[in-house]
């Protein structure tokens, strides 16, 4: 719902008005609704409002608690407000505005930072206590809000967004040398690290503590996590399948709580359909929002990737307005330069799709319901566990999965990949650590048998994999003035889907064969096994339509892989293999046209290679080289 940005002088220097509010003019796009500020000696805060919840000026940010010491900036939504308002209330808190702002302002006062703990919602906080002169800074415990910050011993910023920083004089912008081997490993970072030198992204589920103390480091401080670990396995599929609807219908009727009007995305699948089903239940004339693609030069298996039919067939049955954006070939290149100077933390897939639908959804509502998280949660990548299911010991599951989750370039093949002098810095063993780190940092986790394999793979996916999602989500919808919610990311329903057994998620697991992660439809010459997601299908069959229920899984995905070979591949050549293209001096430009002739060639499919190519090229452009958008 908004922007937020800050400075935290720890060597006692008075902070600048006019540099915080060049940092949140960087973010403006949060909130196009207001700004804000609070400057006081060492301490700024600022503020980029999108108005959801309590329209009003008596919403707007800074916020102080009435107690006057506690002062809040805040993106998000806390879906339990009004609960929490209730019994702060009893504690005698009195309360002048509608918004949830307020209940995080007088919880703080009430129970201090263990407030964030009792949040049912997504937030990225930033909160000065004035008596203390300390600043904290939260996120909610799936991450859906991100935040992001840099310290260099006189000084920490803190922002919604790395951008913010660009506008403190003391930021200087630098290729983090180990986030470019982490993310040409997994097309995604599985670290806390950001392609930009020194900036951390605080964890999910982190408080941190920063006071005059804190001059070089900053300790994460977890407060909840995952745990797939403590099945209930005398859980019937029947209480699985009756709970899981329950606790489905109060996440969407909990997370329709605005002010202003709220929509769906709606895609042929059964994630958005579902979502729709509920969420029209509760709106009379519920406004739908579709992309397809122009699939006039398209073949093969790529001809599925069309999914306007099935989503016209659901808005018809759930009777919402519904609009729909036709992205063609032609499209990758007016926006890839606005999605990688939006997203500017590269992260999973072809993601310019996201771009424009959330463009055509701001047109006419400001909260848009998105699908993201079933899959994690009740297994919906079949595919992806083949390899683990059937591993004898920790030992082997990492090796299995380790291989399966270097998605663009192998350990062995970094030194065609990168340059000399950017291979000699970087450490070929740490993306394999780093991966490992994920699942040794929880020592519940056990590698005994094919159900702790399958739940471990869905705490891993839940922990890397979804954060990348769910990152891409809120840069390319908030570059719109949109706010994302996520049901399925919703308290109750996280804690209550753990403790579903494998059984009801997945069946026939030796069945599953290799999938190619280059192929996102599942329609493919592979004869793989299909079932992810049983029990949720089971539990959506009184909401949606069966042909919709029993529908192959099948990605958000552009069919990149027939336009790079045809309509874009000059475009392709063009940024990657010209003698202007400026991530050469990162990456081997042989390398970059051994890749792209292969694919142009139709030997290969490189689709994914080719889009992380092209995101870092343009990445290099915008931040290294300062290069301006030009409309």
């Amino acid at each position: 719902m908004c922007g937020i940005a800050g400075i935290f002088n720890i060597n006692g220097v008075a902070t600048s008005l006019n540099t915080i509010k060049a940092m949140t003019t960087n973010i403006a796009h949060r909130g196009p609704d207001g700004e804000g500020f609070y400057v006081e000696e060492n301490i700024a805060l600022g503020h980029r409002r999108l108005a959801i919840l309590d329209t009003s000026s008596l919403g707007a940010q800074p916020m102080e608690s009435k107690n006057g010491e506690w002062v809040v900036v805040f993106n998000g939504c806390i879906y339990n407000y009004l609960e929490l308002k209730s019994q702060l209330k009893s504690r005698g808190h009195s309360f002048v505005s509608t918004t949830d702002t307020e209940v995080i302002t007088e919880g703080l006062a009430a129970y201090g930072i263990s407030v964030f703990e009792k949040f049912d919602g997504m937030f990225a906080v930033a909160a000065w206590h004035k008596p203390s002169k300390t600043l904290y800074l939260s996120r909610d415990r799936f991450g859906v809000k991100p935040l992001y910050y840099w310290l260099n011993g006189k000084s920490i910023l803190f922002a919604s967004e790395i951008k913010a920083f660009m506008a403190h004089p003391d930021f200087k912008v630098e290729l983090n040398h180990d986030a470019l081997n982490e993310y040409f490993t997994f097309q995604n970072l599985f670290s806390f690290q950001t392609l930009f030198k020194g900036v951390i992204m605080l964890p999910p589920a982190n408080t941190v503590k920063i006071d005059t103390n804190n001059v070089h480091t900053i300790k994460h401080s977890s407060w909840w996590n995952y745990d797939f670990s403590q099945t209930d396995e005398s859980m019937s599929f029947e209480d699985a399948k009756m709970e899981t609807e329950r606790l489905l219908q109060n996440a969407v009727a909990k997370q329709m709580i605005s002010d202003v009007p709220v929509g769906s995305y709606l895609s042929g699948g059964m994630d958005s359909g579902s979502l729709t089903a509920i969420a029209s239940k509760h709106v009379k004339r519920l406004t739908t929002f579709t992309a397809g693609f122009d699939m006039s030069s398209v073949t093969g298996v790529e001809a599925n990737y069309d999914e306007r039919r099935d989503a016209e067939l659901m808005a018809n049955y759930f009777k919402t307005e519904h609009y729909e954006q036709v992205i063609n070939a032609g499209d990758l290149a007016w926006s890839l330069p606005r999605v990688v100077w939006h997203l500017e933390d590269l992260r999973v897939g072809m993601s310019y799709p996201n771009y424009y639908i959330s463009r055509l959804a701001s047109k006419f509502v400001k909260v848009c319901l998105q699908g993201t998280g079933g899959d994690e949660l009740y297994g919906g990548y079949p595919w992806r566990y083949y390899r683990v299911f059937q591993s004898l010991d920790q030992k082997e599951y990492f090796n299995n999965y380790y291989g399966f989750w270097q998605r663009l370039v192998s350990d062995n093949d970094k030194s065609k990949l990168f340059t000399d002098e950017v291979y000699s810095k970087i450490k070929l063993d740490e993306p394999r650590k780093v991966f490992e780190r994920v699942f040794t940092f929880n020592p519940k986790l056990k590698y005994e048998t094919p159900e702790q394999h399958i739940n471990n793979s869905l705490y891993f996916e839940i922990k890397t994999f979804l954060p990348g999602l769910l990152l891409v989500g809120d840069k390319l919808s908030m570059a719109n003035g949109l706010e994302e919610r996520f049901p399925f990311l919703d308290n109750e329903l996280v804690n209550f889907a753990q403790k579903i057994p494998v059984k009801h998620k997945l069946g026939n697991l030796h069945n599953m064969k290799k999938m190619d992660e280059n192929i996102s439809s599942r329609r493919t010459k592979y004869q793989e096994f299909d079932d992810g997601k049983n029990v949720l299908r089971k539990a959506m069959m009184d909401f949606i339509p069966e042909s919709i229920i029993n529908r192959k899984k099948q990605g958000f995905s552009a069919p990149d892989e027939s336009w790079y070979r045809g309509e874009n591949a000059d475009y392709v050549k063009k940024l990657l293999l010209d003698k202007k293209t400026v991530s050469s001096e990162f990456i081997n430009q042989d390398y970059m046209k051994k890749i792209v002739n292969e694919h142009i060639n139709d030997r290969v499919n490189h689709r994914l290679l080719i889009w992380s190519f092209m995101n870092f090229e343009m990445w290099c452009r915008l931040f290294l080289n300062g290069e301006k958008l030009v409309d």
